[in-house]
């Protein structure tokens, strides 16, 4: 395997991007931090027209439902487990689990666990809206493996 381009511009290229920092504790690890009253997030790093985030999830807090308007992105899992909703379904999500999605992707992202976790979301182009979505629009069952 390749190291990822300094700029990215394909989606396997941004989703390597998004492994090698996972990969790489030292570049994130001593920035996380955990806050019981609203989910903690941090801006690692831009490049040309994407941005990546690290996010903190302590049990129970979610990002309720949203898409991430224009932007396209890549979720990687740091530590724990994450659980993601959309109108397919559910899935859990563990340490090191990647989930790749195109604009208009519809989801919720929620610990449902006892243990906090963190995850890193790269977006291209760089985030500017998060519109929700009503909840009737996500079924909560279980997304079967294909």
């Amino acid at each position: 395997m390749q190291p990822p381009r300094e700029h990215p511009v394909t989606v396997a290229e941004f989703a390597g991007l998004a492994r090698s920092i996972a990969a790489d504790r030292s570049q994130w690890e001593h920035l996380v931090a955990y806050d019981a009253t609203t989910r903690w997030n941090h801006l690692l790093r831009t490049g040309p027209g994407y941005e990546a985030w690290l996010l903190s999830w302590v049990p129970g807090q979610g990002s309720g439902l949203h898409d991430h308007g224009r932007s396209s992105g890549v979720l990687t899992v740091l530590v724990g487990t994450l659980t993601e909703r959309t109108g397919r379904g559910m899935r859990a999500l563990p340490e090191g689990a990647q989930r790749v999605f195109a604009p208009g992707y519809v989801h919720e992202v929620v610990n449902d666990t006892l243990e906090p976790a963190a995850s890193l979301h790269v977006y291209y182009p760089g985030l500017t809206a998060m519109p929700c979505t009503l909840p009737a629009d996500v079924r909560r069952t279980p997304i079967r493996a294909r």
